[in-house]
This record gives C-alpha cells, structure tokens and sequence, in this order.
C-alpha cells in the first residue's frame, strides 16, 4: 500500500508578536484546510511563507534578500509554492511579484485565512496571485480552533491602529483599529485553557484600546475583558502588549490593584521625554500625563515592571530634547526598553521631515540611552535575588545539562534544575544570582 506523504510547511515570522501569532495561526490554517505539517527548515517544504513586519529600516531589502536565498528551491522543485505575507506584503503588493515572479502568493495581515484558495487559484490558472485588501476582522471567522504550542499562549484581540503616529506604518498596512467580538475573544481563552494552556498574553497594536458588546448591549472597556478572562478556569496570569497611553484608563489602572492575575509587568511605549518631539511624532499625550500614568500604576501595584519604546534621533530632536528623554528615564526608572534609532518609513509624515543631525551623534544618544537603561535593568534584576517567585515552567534550558527555563511575573527568565514533569506548570523559585539576560535560581522544596 502506498504511503501518503503530508505536505510540509515552513513559515518565517519577522517583527512583532502580533506576527508570531499570525504566523501560529496560518499553520493552523493550513493544517486544518490542507492537512499541512510544520517544517523546521525550507529545503524540504512544499509551501514557504514569510510572515513580514516593516517597522524597522530596510525590511523590503530583507525580505527580497531572503526571497533570493531560496530562490533556487524553486528552480530546483517547481512544486514549491513560495507566499509573502505581513506588513511589507501590504506595502509592496504587486511589486513583490515584479521584483520576484517566481513568488506565487502575496497577501496582508488581514487577509492571511485566503491563503488556501489564493494557492489552488494560482495552480489552476498558473498566475500569482495577490490579495493585500482590509476586509476588517473577516479572518478570525475561519479560524480553526487554537492548538496548543506550550503553556502560554498569545490572543490577538484587536487588529490595526487609529493614532497615526507620523513615524508609524502600522495604520497603513494593518488598517484602523478593528475590536473582535468579545465571545471569540472568550471562546479563545476557554479553548486553549481546556488544552492547559494558563497564561495568556493578549496582543493588538494598541491593545488598551479595546471596545467591545457583551449579549445584552453594553459596552465593555479593556479593564473589563481582563476581569472576564481572569474568571475563567485555568487562566493562571494575563500579560498585554502593546498599550498606548491615550488608552491607559483610570478602570485600567485599578485593575492592577484588584485582579491579581495580571503580571506585574507592564510595556507603556513613550518613545521621548520632550514634549515638542511628542508633538512632532502626534503621539497624543505629555511627559507629564505619561509620568501622571506611571505614578498612579505604581500606586495600585507597588512592584510593577515598566518597560517602555524609545525612538533616539527623530527628525528636529535637539540635544536638549534627548537631554529631556534622559531626564525622563532618570525619573520613572524603566525596568527595560526597546530603543531605535529613527527610521524613516515610506510614506509616513515623518519621511518628509527635515533631519539634520548625524547618524553618528544619533548612534552615540542611542547607545547613552541603552547604558543607562541596561543599568537599571540589572539593578532591579539584583533586588529580586533572594525573593521567592512563582514562575511558569516554559521548558528545557538553553543552558543544557538538564536545566529548565522559566518565566516570572514581571518578565525575566529564570534557569534553575528540575525535572521534566514540571513543565507548564508554576512553581516556586527561590533566586539565587543575576546572569547576562537571565536569573538563576533554586527549586522550593514541595514543588
């Protein structure tokens, strides 16, 4: 009897989470529609996708680069389907396939659940195809249920962004921002904590900005979908990201004081500490509310984690502006940051704005800023030593020799000894001692 072979799927994700979890959920897709399996390498794939994100300089140079490295499985195995998706997708579209015809399948984050059928298209009629369109939050319709990829799992609740920041893509290629039903948003959670699954980390662009309807026609706010989904059975910790500070409400806030299943880590991006670079990038708030959100977070959870964005060298920032921007870390205390220097993006505002100051004066400002922060990182990591910490179990070691790795509350892996059957659970942790990136620490007794 012959053996049926399944067909193989590689996919590479570039970016943000919001990405890796399109990416998951493709696999899902395609798995469920096609009878797919993952592959971990593209030399013995049937269909390669490249899941794209275009915030950062050069990402269509990136992706073409990679379309190039492969491009010889395709000359050597006409059967292969290659397919570009994400947030350069949407930018390129067409383009891709001029610049790289033996492409087969182009589409947008919002159109990833057309992938099947743009495939069998472009086998019957031997065109590429190319689907870059916003049908809203159409795609979550065909989702197959969620599989479980470990203990933590990410939900994306919301799709693109309202704010047009002056630097930002986002609301070109994802589009405005579009809230799910909150039943889909539930029926995720219930889902994939029936699997075991017990934290959960709900994504969108500005995902504070949630609205919603619960079945009898009152509105729901972020705040409150956290509550709902802390009351369901097997839901463990709630983690977010990204927020905006425009959508940090006050009922958000007193949520960090009375639900203690969201973790004790939040990443509020402030991108500068001058108000007249605020303004020039339509960020939509001051220093001071952003310093006014802090205080009051800390006050309804004193041992929060703070991390945050920082954009060093946008057009017109002084030496004072950044000066500004050093004053502000000095105060809050970040616990981490994500720092870039500029980029400017094709066809946002702050491409066309004028910028005179060098890349090397800019390089400096950056590396001033992630020194700093660095600093405040390791110190606050060194004042969990001797702490106790309940941790989730997320697997084996990079470190070998029969170690796990774990996650804590406010964000920090944490490497200790102990056997395999405690992954995806939590468990107790004493921390011992502070490593590049990472803690070490010593199994309670009892777990």
């Amino acid at each position: 009897m012959k053996t049926v072979t399944a067909k193989r799927i590689y996919i590479k994700s570039f970016g943000c989470q919001m990405n890796e979890y399109d990416s998951n959920r493709i696999v899902d897709l395609m798995t469920d529609s096609d009878g797919y399996v993952r592959s971990d390498t593209p030399e013995n794939a049937d269909l390669i996708v490249f899941n794209t994100c275009s915030v950062r300089d050069k990402a269509q140079q990136k992706i073409y680069s990679e379309l190039g490295r492969i491009r010889h499985l395709k000359e050597e195995n006409p059967n292969l389907r290659i397919a570009v998706g994400g947030c350069v997708a949407s930018q390129e579209g067409k383009r891709i396939i001029q610049k790289a015809p033996y492409v087969d399948v182009v589409f947008g984050p919002q159109t990833l659940h057309r992938l099947s059928g743009m495939l069998d298209r472009c086998r019957k009629c031997h065109h590429s195809q190319v689907d870059v369109s916003f049908p809203g939050i159409e795609k979550f319709d065909y989702m197959p249920e969620p599989h479980k990829n470990g203990a933590a799992a990410f939900i994306s609740i919301m799709e693109g962004c309202s704010k047009f920041c002056t630097y930002c893509v986002v609301p070109y290629t994802r589009g405005e921002e579009l809230s799910r039903p909150v039943a889909d948003v539930l029926a995720e959670v219930k889902s994939l904590a029936r699997q075991g699954v017990c934290e959960i980390t709900l994504l969108g662009q500005n995902v504070n900005a949630y609205e919603g309807t619960l079945p009898d026609g009152s509105p729901i706010d972020f705040a409150m979908l956290l509550d709902l989904i802390s009351s369901i059975d097997g839901i463990e910790r709630i983690r977010f990201m990204t927020s905006h500070p425009t959508n940090f409400t006050d009922r958000l806030i007193d949520a960090f004081r009375t639900n203690p299943k969201i973790v004790s880590h939040v990443h509020l991006p402030v991108q500068s500490g001058s108000n007249r670079v605020l303004g020039l990038m339509k960020r939509g708030y001051t220093v001071e509310q952003y310093e006014s959100i802090i205080r009051r977070l800390r006050e309804a959870r004193p041992d929060v984690c703070v991390t945050s964005d920082f954009i060093v060298g946008f057009p017109g920032e002084t030496e004072e502006d950044f000066e500004e921007t050093m004053r502000l870390i000095d105060r809050v205390k970040f616990d981490a940051s994500f720092s870039f220097v500029f980029s400017p993006r094709p066809g946002t505002p702050a491409a066309d704005m004028k910028d005179e100051t060098p890349k090397e004066v800019k390089l400096a400002r950056l590396q001033r800023l992630q020194r700093v922060n660095d600093a405040e990182a390791e110190r606050i990591s060194g004042g969990m030593v001797g702490t106790i910490q309940r941790v989730l179990v997320t697997g084996a070691s990079r470190k070998g020799g029969g170690m796990l790795a774990a996650r804590t509350d406010n964000n920090r892996v944490v490497n200790f000894e102990g056997p395999l059957r405690l992954l995806g659970q939590m468990v107790e942790v004493e921390i011992t001692d502070v490593r590049v990136h990472t803690l070490g620490g010593k199994l309670r007794a009892g777990n």
